[in-house]
């Protein structure tokens, strides 16, 4: 690896991480300059997951050192997400992004449209009125297809696990974004086991991506706390409209970071 492979791979990374844990999509950068470096898709798919792990291992100690992060409800959240993500990783052995592109562009716009018109109840969470069985078992079964979806490209899942966060169980985006990190932490894990298991992890580039990743997630969870939820709701809608325009390929992050040149 070049010196200019080198750092080229922790700034994409640094950035990646702090995009990933105030908002989501920063994968689309670290995935789409692994692919650039001429890794076949299945291998930087599982490679970005080292980036994700190292990065939620700094965003958690900084949400749990400030108190924001409530473990029991976290780990009640991460179970069905950690069963998804071992079927969704199993599946991405033979991963073919042309094929998510389009309809990751979709559901991104959808998104943000969704955050434009109903701003308060991102800034401010709704608890249920009733934790019901059924409620339980929509959060549960929810959270599994998080888990399948983030095992299988992970690009976006920080965007689905705030959706349920605030919409299903009526966080702000500040103590969503402290349960998001730690759901992630936990699902990470295996779907790193079942891709080492299948040698599709490129180790010297993903520890390099996932040093840039922890720096960018360190700063990005103290931002996060002391900005607040106004101001992780602009960069949430930004970073989903990039996104969708990275995954309709009407723009190049890579170019317009000038992380190829």
């Amino acid at each position: 690896m070049s010196s200019f492979t080198f750092f080229l791979i922790l700034i994409a990374g640094f950035v990646t991480g702090f995009i990933n844990t105030l908002a989501g999509g920063g994968s689309i950068i670290s995935l789409s300059l692994l692919l650039f470096l001429g890794l076949p898709p299945n291998v930087a798919n599982a490679t970005n997951r080292l980036g994700i792990l190292l990065q939620n291992m700094a965003a958690v100690r900084n949400f749990s050192r400030k108190g924001v992060l409530k473990y029991r409800e976290g780990i009640g959240l991460a179970l069905p997400t950690i069963m998804g993500a071992a079927v969704g990783a199993s599946i991405a052995r033979n991963i073919s992004l042309k094929h998510l592109e389009f309809s990751i562009g979709v559901v991104m716009l959808l998104m943000a449209l969704f955050i434009l018109l109903k701003p308060q109840q991102w800034l401010n969470g709704t608890p249920p009125k009733e934790r019901t069985i059924g409620r339980y078992i929509l959060q549960g079964v929810s959270f599994f297809l998080m888990g399948l979806y983030g095992g299988y490209i992970q690009v976006g899942t920080g965007y689905f696990l705030l959706m349920g966060l605030v919409l299903l169980a009526g966080h702000d985006l500040v103590k969503a974004n402290g349960l998001k990190v730690f759901i992630m932490l936990c699902y990470t894990p295996v779907a790193i086991f079942i891709f080492q298991s299948g040698k599709q992890i490129d180790w010297h580039y993903g520890l390099v991506l996932g040093a840039g990743n922890m720096m960018g997630g360190f700063l990005s969870s103290r931002l996060a706390l002391k900005q607040g939820a106004g101001f992780i709701r602009w960069v949430l809608i930004i970073t989903i409209l990039f996104t969708a325009l990275q995954s309709f390929g009407l723009v190049d992050l890579i170019q317009l970071l000038g992380l190829a040149q």
